[in-house]
């Protein structure tokens, strides 16, 4: 079915109601949306596409207002498959179209499909005229490939932002006020945090140089979810916040454990953490879902992370967290590491190494238990979760820098 967003500027993507992992590792707990928008003016033009299993259902929903072979222009605002996929199929309709894309875009899509399609490059500033409505580039690399841009229409005040302020949300809604709000938000934290965190930097530059620019967005139109059309300065703002690694003051404490030691410790910690009326959340990376457990690093100040010891390394699950933190390299966080071991160990050092390496400041050095905790030892772990309570809150951040 068609829907015309804004005057003249249609939805015509699809709804994936059964994705469920995306990036082989990020659940999808809501399935997802692939947005592609067709503006009808004097020259037609279509903003991004839709991954291949659907690019029949997006040429339907532009049949329904115009034969395709109409297109004159596409813009491809970022190339990776989900929105480029169907590019081909609608190629072959409109071999004449320009396809307008960065520099780097041309030459992934050149290399994905072919290096024959009539391609015009742009950079930030550059525009081009549909008849009644403008359309300006944005250059945005690294939100989150090297060949991301925005499109900004310009009489509509329309950000075409493909990825970035995007969520993971099938729905038969098209807008954001009309979806749950605790959903959306929850969305939106978890695709920062899965997808954009490793970039925080460039994020900031990004916004505050669009945010000087002085152009006025009524309308934030990304690639994946709901569409933004209430204040949109406020999604920009919880961009910013945290990007610099602004988040609230709580703990999670996340572990693995063999034969309970581990988590007896944890738990220990953790009510050690409460005492000090600091709000703290548990995870066992073996029972929770690993996407979600980053959204909530993103949202926390600290973390105590513990795991017991196997062939002097840690265990299985513990593995793609601590990988995970070196590539998204998170912000502003404190953090202190625990275990248990039995003959030997070895887990502790891992985790703290890989901790280092994710940029994370380590309270000090951390705690290892041999065997099983006796009261003693889980009084030194309740002791601990008080105090690094009593760190966290020294703790203060600015733009991610802990002093």
């Amino acid at each position: 079915m068609k829907l015309e967003i804004i005057e003249g500027v249609y939805w015509v993507g699809a709804v994936d109601w059964n994705l469920r992992i995306y990036h082989n590792t990020y659940s999808t707990h809501h399935g997802t949306s692939y947005n592609s928008y067709l503006i009808l003016d004097e020259k037609i033009a279509l903003v991004d596409g839709v991954y291949e299993p659907f690019g029949e259902e997006m040429l339907e929903r532009i049949k329904e207002l115009i034969p395709p072979e109409k297109i004159s222009y596409v813009i491809a605002n970022h190339s990776e498959p989900d929105h480029s996929g169907a590019l081909p199929r609608l190629m072959k309709i409109v071999p004449q179209a320009k396809v307008f894309c960065t520099a780097k875009g041309k030459d992934i899509l050149s290399r994905m499909y072919s290096p024959n399609w009539d391609f015009i490059t742009v950079k930030t500033g550059d525009e081009i005229s549909l008849g009644r409505k403008t359309l300006r580039f944005i250059e945005a690399p690294m939100m989150h490939w090297p060949d991301n841009m925005f499109t900004y229409v310009k009489e509509d005040f329309l950000l075409l932002s493909n990825d970035a302020f995007g969520q993971h949300i099938a729905s038969s809604q098209r807008f954001e006020d009309e979806v749950d709000q605790s959903i959306v938000w929850e969305e939106s934290t978890k695709y920062f945090a899965n997808t954009l965190y490793p970039f925080c930097s460039l994020i900031i530059r990004k916004i505050e140089e669009i945010q000087k620019s002085g152009i006025p967005i009524k309308m934030i139109a990304p690639s994946h979810g709901v569409i933004w059309r209430r204040d949109t300065n406020r999604v920009f703002e919880r961009y910013l916040q945290w990007a610099r690694g602004e988040a609230a003051e709580r703990t999670l404490v996340i572990y693995e454990t063999m034969w309970e030691s581990t988590a007896r410790m944890a738990r220990a910690i953790a009510q050690g953490v409460q005492s000090q009326g600091m709000e703290v959340k548990v995870y066992q990376l073996s029972a929770s879902d690993l996407s979600d457990v980053f959204k909530e690093v993103l949202e926390a100040r600290g973390m105590v992370v513990g795991c017991s010891t196997v062939n002097n390394t840690v265990l299985p699950a513990m593995a793609p967290f601590i990988e995970g933190l070196k590539g998204l390299r998170p912000r502003g966080k404190l953090a202190y590491v625990f275990g248990s071991h039995g003959w030997g160990g070895g887990a502790v050092k891992v985790i703290e190494s890989a901790l280092k390496q994710a940029g994370i400041e380590l309270m000090e050095p951390g705690l290892m238990v041999k065997y099983m905790p006796d009261e003693e030892e889980l009084s030194r772990c309740f002791e601990l979760g008080k105090r690094f309570a009593q760190s966290l809150r020294k703790v203060e951040i600015k733009e991610g820098i802990q002093t």
